[in-house]
């Protein structure tokens, strides 16, 4: 089987997020000036550029946001068809993460999903979805 592509996990802005995927925690970076979530990730607020910011947990519940089904190949490691879901937190709604399902997934926009981690190698686990 070809490998699995890896994110970079050791970064500043998001080093964090994967060193709480492993620990099976979702995280996600928070404003403590207005509130808001934020993504992608940064020491800066993007609402109203406070540099309070800070990591939150997260329920692991979230919204179905979007999704699309990819049926033509991309990369050897990730038959098709799969299911690439973007996913609003239910804490924090303005941050949306993205995972994979197996398969061409029957979905509805709003539906209720839940995350799961999935050990990819070499020490990266990367939070997936799917529904609740």
């Amino acid at each position: 089987m070809t490998q699995k592509i890896l994110p970079v996990d050791f970064d500043r802005d998001t080093g964090p997020f994967f060193t709480a995927a492993r620990d099976h925690r979702l995280v996600y970076r928070h404003c403590r000036d207005c509130g808001r979530g934020i993504h992608i990730p940064s020491q800066t607020c993007k609402h109203c550029g406070s540099l309070e910011t800070e990591w939150r947990e997260a329920s692991g519940r979230g919204q179905l946001f979007s999704w699309t089904v990819t049926r033509n190949p991309t990369h050897p490691a990730y038959p098709v068809p799969y299911t690439i879901v973007v996913v609003s937190l239910e804490e924090a709604p303005d941050v949306r993460l993205i995972g994979r399902i197996d398969g061409a997934a029957e979905l509805e926009a709003g539906q209720p999903m839940q995350v799961w981690f999935d050990d990819v190698g070499e020490g990266v686990v990367l939070p997936q979805w799917r529904p609740a």
